[in-house]
């Protein structure tokens, strides 16, 4: 009973760290999954959530507010169309010509799907998407 108990709340947790991640775009990590876990486990969901948040990704966080801005208002670069859908957290190909923000060496963008994304340029990993 225990066990089945333990693997229902790991479970869980998981569901809930995913699903706030992909309304706010972010990844909240280890601290967003030990909140998730307690809240739906007790003590036991907090280690288990901490473990499953981390799991998720602890490194995406959106960008700054400057950022987001300067990228909705400089003309788009030349679009880039993938078969795949893009995703936060998730590395766009390394064929895609990434435009850098000035003064934020963290960050570059580019048009893919008809939707702007910021990306780490040093991984290209898509760290927002701008409606």
């Amino acid at each position: 009973m225990r066990k089945f108990m333990l693997t229902s709340a790991a479970v869980i947790a998981a569901l809930f760290a995913t699903e706030a991640a992909a309304q706010d775009g972010t990844v909240n990590g280890a601290a967003g999954g030990a909140i998730t876990g307690a809240i739906v486990g007790g003590p036991i969901g907090a280690a288990v959530g901490g473990i499953a948040g981390a799991a998720i990704g602890t490194a995406i966080d959106p960008p700054p507010q400057e950022v987001v801005t300067y990228v909705r208002q400089q003309p788009a670069p030349q679009p880039v169309v993938l078969e795949r859908q893009v995703v936060v957290g998730e590395a766009i190909p390394e064929t895609v010509v990434l435009t850098p923000v000035p003064q934020h060496r963290d960050y570059a963008y580019a048009v893919v799907n008809e939707q702007r994304v910021i990306v780490d340029p040093k991984s290209y990993k898509v760290v927002q998407i701008i409606d």
